[in-house]
């Protein structure tokens, strides 16, 4: 089947009806991995919201270390997270935090070498790229040598966090000061290269044209073409609550948007094994429906989660393994337990 071009995805996004374009990337979705939805109990450690960016679309941290509602966990909460988490049989800690001004590169370091020590088994999925970008500036070396150190201190995968819109004009008038959408894909590129394996996101919903969807979305085809690692693609619904941009847009897009945006990214993103229903961030009902979309992934059960519920999610802040599988199984569709690889345990 010949690759869908940036013309052809418009197309489509714009004017194939819902239910056409439902059913065929449906049928791409199933072609690839059956009536499977994958699913990983995991916790999400948000270490800071401490943060020396003002990313306009964000309600989580762009806050000041002396601000009343700041907080900067130690090790012993974070490691007293992870055991609990761990206890409950999560395969996942999925750690990512604001740029903290005063922690030096060994803070993580440490991190994640104590973690991997206390808890050999669980996979350490840690630090968007633009932490590594932060941490190579505060510490004088490249983030190939900030992964590889990482690496060797028990990192296993790298989140898709950061990337918003790669298209640079809107990524500068919703992140000014964030680092560009070029380096952005430079540390996935490298993090690849070096045999860590990331997911990537897409912050839609906002300032963006559908047209810049598409090209975002091209960038990272090419990408893994040139160096293969993306496990997924995780489009996240912009939620326009306690941010600066919601002023300009001040409702959250339309289930029938995200519906659209999650079946072009599976027909569009051909090389990517996985488009995930955020249920977090497009709610459980849309992500249901995401599912008959071309989502092949539900995400996780997260346990606590912080940055989308600051900027003002309703849905619970996290979800039993059980409810996890009662969903899908309620959509006539399989359940299937994995670890942040996608390494399956059921």
């Amino acid at each position: 089947m010949a690759r869908l071009t940036e013309a052809e995805a418009l197309d489509l996004f714009l004017n194939a009806p819902l239910d056409e374009l439902c059913a065929r990337a449906n049928a791409e979705k199933e072609r690839r991995h059956g009536k499977s939805v994958y699913w990983v109990n995991n916790r999400q450690i948000n270490y800071t919201n401490v943060c020396v960016l003002h990313c306009k679309f964000c309600a989580f941290s762009k806050i000041k270390k002396d601000s009343p509602t700041a907080y900067d966990w130690d090790y012993d909460t974070i490691r007293n997270k992870a055991a609990e988490a761990i206890a409950g049989g999560a395969r996942e800690l999925h750690i990512v935090g604001g740029l903290h001004p005063d922690h030096p590169f060994d803070y993580y370091i440490e991190m994640l070498r104590k973690l991997r020590v206390e808890f050999p088994k669980v996979n350490l999925k840690a630090f968007t790229a633009v932490e590594i970008c932060h941490f190579a500036k505060i510490s004088g070396q490249t983030p190939l040598q900030i992964m590889s150190t990482l690496k060797e201190a028990g990192l296993d995968a790298l989140p898709g966090g950061g990337a918003e819109i790669l298209v640079q004009d809107v990524r500068d008038q919703i992140c000014p000061g964030k680092e560009t959408g070029e380096e952005w894909l430079d540390v996935h590129r490298a993090a690849h290269k070096i045999g860590i394996p990331t997911n990537a996101t897409m912050l839609f919903g906002h300032i963006e044209k559908i047209e810049d969807r598409i090209a975002h979305m091209k960038m990272l085809r090419d990408l893994q073409d040139e160096a293969p690692g993306f496990f997924a693609f995780i489009p996240l619904v912009y939620h326009p609550e306690h941010n600066a941009l919601h002023k300009i847009v001040p409702n959250i897009t339309s289930e029938e948007d995200v519906l659209r945006t999650v079946a072009v990214a599976r027909l569009f993103l051909d090389n990517f094994p996985h488009i995930k229903a955020y249920w977090i961030q497009m709610g459980i009902e849309t992500a249901m429906k995401a599912l008959h979309a071309g989502a092949s992934d539900l995400d996780g059960t997260i346990i606590e989660e912080k940055i989308t519920h600051a900027a003002g999610a309703t849905v619970p802040v996290g979800m039993s393994p059980e409810r996890m599988k009662s969903l899908i199984l309620n959509e006539s569709l399989e359940p299937v337990e994995r670890d942040a690889l996608y390494e399956r345990f059921s």
